[in-house]
């Protein structure tokens, strides 16, 4: 996520059936029907539509200011080069001119072919494996290229620069600001180290349960690639365990059989799983800032901005610290 302040524009709030179903014409040289249905996004503006065939089709509209060209092409490239490997994404459409990504009064937008499925917040062990396979599959494209224009996951780069987000953000309690800072700060510290040496390379970023997806008849498909990042392979696999690395050792045994069918796994990275989690932390509470700044408003948590939730963030992050500490600790 590329966090930045920009309004949003007007045009982005008016779109309509007429102008979303004259630019799918227009791109793809097909013929629409008259279904159009909005679908639910945090963040951009994403639209069912059909062709006259019966096609299903997803248009997605990028929140002005949140992601540049550049980035969502890196994000383009990486599916498309996962789609090439038969890897099972959902890649952009190619638009006439042979590209994935156009503009409209200023509004970058995409086009998806409809792919449905259910996600599952529980795996079997085979789906564990299958899963694994996956991620090891898509790794393994990841770690061909850069992503020059996505942030890196690491402390002193991108939990750093959303921290400063957030010191610069009037929805921050001014009184719980220096707290907030020197938290963050003392964590960035302690965890600094334990990247060093770390490979970097291009992830999914957000991959948890509902980023998974079941296709009857199907292999799991990977979905939303929205905040695609380069950094650690460990990132992807964390946040889909029920809990920690300590608590979910069947399921990660299963997940790295899977994996490493495809690639290797370097075991050393779990340690960097709760330093993730602490930085996952500061990563969402700089997110709902975002989206109050973008909109006026926010859609993800009751009581946002009060004093009593930012004191309850830092005393989670507190906390994430403490357990930070306790995992270094030799056993």
């Amino acid at each position: 996520m590329t966090l930045q302040r920009q309004d949003t524009t007007g045009a982005f709030h008016d779109l309509g059936p007429d102008r979303v179903l004259n630019l799918v014409e227009k791109e793809l040289g097909i013929r629409c029907n008259n279904l159009f249905r909005t679908l639910n996004s945090y963040i951009n503006r994403v639209f069912e539509i059909e062709t006259e065939e019966g096609i299903r089709l997803v248009v997605k509209f990028y929140r002005p200011g949140r992601w540049s060209k550049k980035a969502i092409l890196d994000e383009h490239k990486f599916l498309t080069q996962l789609a090439e490997q038969e890897i099972p994404v959902i890649a952009p459409l190619l638009f006439q001119d042979g590209e994935t990504l156009a503009a409209s009064e200023g509004l970058l937008y995409a086009i998806f072919p409809k792919c449905g499925g259910r996600s599952s917040d529980e795996f079997t062990d085979e789906e564990w494996l299958q899963l694994g396979r996956l991620i090891g599959r898509v790794h393994k494209v990841g770690e061909t290229a850069k992503a020059k224009h996505r942030i890196t996951m690491a402390p002193q780069q991108s939990t750093l620069s959303q921290l400063n987000y957030l010191l610069g953000s009037s929805c921050v309690t001014e009184e719980l600001k220096p707290l907030l800072k020197s938290t963050v700060l003392r964590i960035i510290d302690t965890i600094e180290p334990l990247f060093t040496k770390t490979k970097m390379i291009r992830i999914h970023g957000d991959c948890h349960f509902s980023n998974v997806i079941h296709r009857p008849g199907e292999s799991l498909h990977l979905i939303d690639f929205d905040d695609m990042a380069m950094g650690p392979p460990v990132q992807d696999v964390w946040m889909l365990l029920p809990g920690g690395a300590d608590e979910a050792v069947v399921e990660l045994d299963l997940f790295l059989e899977g994996y490493e069918t495809f690639r290797p796994f370097d075991r050393r990275t779990l340690r960097l799983i709760e330093p993730l989690r602490a930085m996952r932390f500061i990563h969402y509470m700089a997110w709902c800032v975002h989206q109050v700044e973008a909109d006026g408003l926010t859609r993800a948590i009751d009581g946002f901005g009060t004093h009593e939730y930012w004191q309850r963030e830092i005393d989670d992050l507190v906390d994430q610290e403490i357990r930070i500490a306790e995992d270094r600790q030799p056993s």
